[in-house]
C-alpha cells in the first residue's frame, strides 16, 4: 500500500512537470526545475511528431496537435544532380524525386527518337529531330532542378544519405551513356558511309569487266568505262581517307588494263582509240591520283599508231587507217616511232612503183595516189618523200591510160590521159598522152583505130597533101590518127548553110564564091581513121562522124565537111548528118 501510494504521488508530480514544461513552451517568465532538461523547439531534421497522449477519462479536452513542420530546401548538390540525371535521356532524376509520370514520359521520349534513328544509315539522324530531342532533354533537367527545390512535405529521397558531391558525380557518369550512345551511332553511320562506298566501288569494277575488251568506240561499251571512271575519279578526290578511296589506285590500274585489253593482245588498229582516251584521262582526274598511269599510254600509243599505219600501208593507204602515220608523227615527233614513218612509206611506194608495168597498173596508181595524200598530210619536213610519192603517181596515171587503152577501155584512156595532160603540163610524157588520147577518143566512135597503140616515132618518106574545107555554119576539129596522130580545127563558114537532105550535097564545098575555110594536113603514107567533130552553139545537136582512108603516094586529097539537117522521121534509117567528101 504504501508503495502505490508512492508511485501516484510521483505520477502526479511527473504530471505537474510536464504541464510546467508546456506553459514554459507557452510563456518565457516561467521557470523549469533545474531537474527537467529544456526541450528544443525545433527537431534537428524533420521527423515524425510524438503521437498523441490518450486524452484523460476527466477533464477538458487536449490541445489540438501542432501543424506538420515544413523541411528546409535540399541541398544545391541534390538540385544538381537530379538535372543531370534527367539529361541522361533516361529520367532518372524523376526517379530520385518519385515523379513516375514524368519518368515514364522522359523514357516514352527516347525511345521514340532512338525508333527514329536506328539502325544507323549513311544520312544520320535527321537535325531537325536531333534538335527536338535535345530541346526535350534540357526541359527535363530544367524542370528535374525546379522540382528538386521546392521543400513541400513528401517522403525523403530515395538516397537520403547521397552525399551532394556524390550524386552530382554519378549523374556526371551516367551522363556517358547519352554521349558513349552518340559516339556508337556516329560510328555506326561512318561504317554505313563506308559500306555504301565499297558497294558503288564493287559496281563500278563490275562495269569495267563487262566491258573488257570491247573497246570504246560503241556508244554503250564507251558509257560502260566512263561511268566506271566517274565513280572511281569520285571515291579517289572526295573520298579519298575512306577504305573504298584508298582502294582506287589498284582499281584504276584494273581499268586500265582492261581499256586497253587490244593492245596487250596486239590489235593495234583495235587499241587507238582506247589508247587516246586513257591518254586524256589525265584531264578529268587527278595525276596524283593516277601516278604513273597518266603518262602510261603514250608509248603504247605510239606502237599503235605506226603498226596501224602500217597496215594502211600495205592495203595502199586506204582505209580508216591512213591517218594513223600523220598522226603519230603530230603526236609523238620525237619518238621512235614516229622516225620509223619515212622508211616504212617510202619502202611501200617503191613496191607500188614497181608493179606499174604489171598487169593492174590503174590498182597500184590509185594506192599510189593515197599513199601520196597521206605524205602530204605529215606536218613534218618530207620534201624528198612527197617529191617520190608525187613522181609515182605521174608514172602511175601514164601507164593507167595507156593500159586502159591496150583493155579497149577507150572512154576511160580517154578521161585518164585528157587528166594527165592538164595535171602534168611539163611532163616528158605530155605529147605521148595525147597522142594516145587521141586515138582513145576516134577508137570510142571507130574500134579499128584502137587495135593497136599510136606510133611513138614519126615515120619517114614523103608526105601527101590533104586539104580540108568546112561547108558548115559551125567551126569543126578533125582528130585523126594512123602513121601520125594529131587535130585539125577550122572556123566557121560565114556564108554557109545547113543542107535540107542528102540529095543536096554534091554541092557541098562547090561554091567559089563562098570562100570555104580551109587547112592542109601533110600526112604521111599509110591507113589513117578521121573523127569530125563540131563545135559552137548547135554542137550538140550535131552528131560527129568517123571515117577511115589510106593515104597512097602519088595522089592529093580534098576532104569536106558539112551539115545535113534530119526531120523527126529521118531517123528511121540510120544515116551520117555529116558525110565527108573525098576525091582524088
Amino acid at each position: 500500500m504504501g508503495r502505490d501510494s508512492d508511485e501516484k504521488e510521483t505520477g502526479a508530480s511527473g504530471s505537474d512537470a510536464g504541464a510546467t514544461g508546456r506553459a514554459g513552451a507557452d510563456g518565457p517568465g516561467d521557470a523549469v526545475p533545474p531537474s527537467v532538461p529544456a526541450q528544443p523547439l525545433t527537431p534537428p531534421w524533420p521527423a515524425s511528431p510524438p503521437p498523441p497522449s490518450q486524452p484523460p477519462s476527466f477533464g477538458p479536452p487536449p490541445p489540438a496537435a501542432p501543424p506538420q513542420p515544413v523541411g528546409p530546401p535540399p541541398p544545391s548538390g541534390h538540385v544538381a544532380a537530379v538535372a543531370l540525371l534527367n539529361l541522361t535521356g533516361l529520367g532518372l532524376g524523376y526517379a530520385l524525386l518519385r515523379d513516375w509520370l514524368r519518368l515514364a514520359l522522359a523514357l516514352a521520349a527516347t525511345g521514340l527518337f532512338l525508333l527514329l534513328v536506328l539502325p544507323a544509315d549513311t544520312d544520320g539522324a535527321p537535325g531537325l529531330l536531333v534538335v527536338l530531342y535535345a530541346l526535350v532533354l534540357i526541359g527535363a533537367a530544367l524542370d528535374g532542378a525546379r522540382r528538386a527545390r521546392v521543400p513541400v512535405p513528401r517522403p525523403p529521397l530515395v538516397l537520403p544519405a547521397l552525399r551532394p558531391a556524390v550524386a552530382v558525380a554519378l549523374a556526371l557518369a551516367l551522363l556517358a551513356v547519352p554521349v558513349g550512345g552518340a559516339v556508337a551511332y556516329e560510328a555506326a553511320q561512318d561504317e554505313a558511309v563506308e559500306r555504301m562506298l565499297l558497294d558503288r566501288l564493287a559496281a563500278a569494277d563490275k562495269r569495267v569487266e563487262a566491258a573488257r575488251g570491247s573497246g570504246v568506240s560503241g556508244k554503250d561499251r564507251s558509257a560502260e568505262f566512263r561511268a566506271a571512271l566517274g565513280v572511281y575519279r569520285e571515291l579517289g578526290e572526295k573520298e579519298g581517307d575512306s577504305r573504298a578511296g584508298k582502294l582506287v589506285p589498284k582499281r584504276l590500274a584494273t581499268f586500265y588494263d582492261a581499256v586497253s585489253a587490244p593492245y596487250a593482245e596486239k590489235k593495234y588498229c583495235d587499241a587507238v582509240e582506247p589508247l587516246k582516251y586513257l591518254r586524256d584521262v589525265p584531264d578529268s582526274v587527278d595525276d596524283d591520283l593516277l601516278g604513273k598511269l597518266a603518262t602510261w599510254p603514250d608509248e603504247p600509243l605510239a606502237i599503235s599508231f605506226l603498226e596501224c599505219g602500217k597496215r594502211a600501208l600495205a592495203a595502199g593507204g586506204s582505209g580508216a587507217d591512213r591517218g594513223d602515220l600523220a598522226e603519230l608523227i603530230s603526236t609523238f615527233p620525237e619518238s621512235a616511232q614516229a622516225a620509223a614513218v619515212t622508211p616504212a612509206v617510202d619502202a611501200a611506194i617503191k613496191e607500188r612503183a614497181g608493179k606499174l608495168g604489171g598487169a593492174d597498173p590503174c590498182t597500184s596508181t590509185t594506192e599510189l595516189e593515197n599513199l601520196s595524200e597521206m605524205v602530204n598530210s605529215f606536218e613534218t619536213d618530207t620534201a624528198a618523200l612527197k617529191k617520190r610519192a608525187a613522181s609515182a603517181v605521174e608514172s602511175g596515171t601514164y601507164a593507167c591510160g595507156v593500159d586502159q587503152f591496150k583493155d579497149k577501155r577507150f572512154d576511160l584512156a580517154l578521161e585518164t590521159l585528157t587528166s594527165f595532160r592538164s595535171t602534168y603540163k611539163d611532163s616528158k610524157r605530155k605529147d605521148r598522152a595525147r597522142d594516145i588520147a587521141i586515138a582513145a577518143e576516134i577508137a570510142a566512135e571507130r574500134g579499128a583505130a584502137g587495135k593497136r597503140l599510136p606510133p611513138e616515132k614519126t615515120p619517114g618518106g614523103p608526105r601527101l597533101e590533104v586539104v580540108v574545107s568546112n561547108d558548115a555554119s559551125d567551126a569543126v576539129e578533125i582528130l585523126y590518127t594512123g602513121p601520125v596522130t594529131g587535130t585539125l580545127k577550122i572556123e566557121a563558114c560565114g556564108g554557109c548553110e545547113n543542107y535540107s537532105s542528102y540529095d543536096a550535097v554534091d554541092k557541098a564545098c562547090k561554091d567559089p564564091g563562098k570562100g570555104y575555110p580551109k587547112k592542109t594536113l601533110r600526112l604521111p603514107v599509110g591507113d589513117y581513121h578521121f573523127l569530125l567533130k563540131h563545135s559552137g552553139d548547135a554542137a550538140d545537136d550535131v552528131t560527129s562522124t568517123t571515117d577511115g582512108m589510106s593515104i597512097d603516094p602519088g595522089y592529093s586529097y580534098t576532104y569536106c565537111s558539112y551539115v545535113v539537117e534530119t526531120g523527126p522521121f529521118d531517123s528511121i534509117r540510120p544515116v551520117d548528118p555529116i558525110d565527108p567528101v573525098l576525091a582524088r
